[in-house]
């Protein structure tokens, strides 16, 4: 009864609108819905690719800031030169993936991997990776990106 009253104060209170708390996953306000091939230098700041499709897409340059890429593909996708830092990126796959230059600062790349990925001058300073994969990493890492002019193999903390 306590929980009906509370429901109907909180329907009368909003007009006879119910709000909910949903999962990102439903909300949908944030996701890309229009991925093409081609998405070089795009502004994609603060975007969600959720079980998004990226494989062979053309990422280079683009402007990934604050974005969530959670359990997507990105196989042989082109990310030569994207920023992004501060992204979450869980569960995805980068195999492949050509990461020359790119800036990983501060993501957050749990479960990902990264298997034959060019990773040339990438900058993976404070970024989260599971440890087979950054010692993977670590096993391939050489240059120096050519914006933060830090080496690959010091910003993934390599030996």
């Amino acid at each position: 009864m306590a929980i009906a009253l509370v429901l109907m104060v909180g329907l009368l209170s909003n007009g006879g609108a119910a709000e909910a708390i949903t999962a990102p996953e439903l909300r949908g306000q944030r996701a890309v819905q229009d991925i093409s091939q081609d998405m070089h230098g795009r502004d994609l700041k603060e975007k969600e690719f959720l079980k998004a499709d990226l494989r062979e897409v053309d990422l280079s340059a683009a402007d990934l800031r604050g974005a969530v890429i959670n359990t997507s593909q990105l196989q042989d996708a082109d990310l030569r030169e994207a920023d992004l830092q501060d992204v979450v990126a869980f569960s995805s796959r980068f195999d492949g993936a050509d990461l020359r230059d790119a800036n990983f600062t501060n993501a957050m790349l749990m479960q990902s991997r990264f298997n034959d990925a060019e990773i040339e001058g990438a900058d993976f300073t404070n970024a989260v990776i599971d440890l087979p994969q950054l010692k993977a990493l670590c096993a391939r890492a050489n240059g120096v990106n050519t914006k933060s002019g830090v080496s690959t193999r010091e910003s993934l903390g390599c030996r």
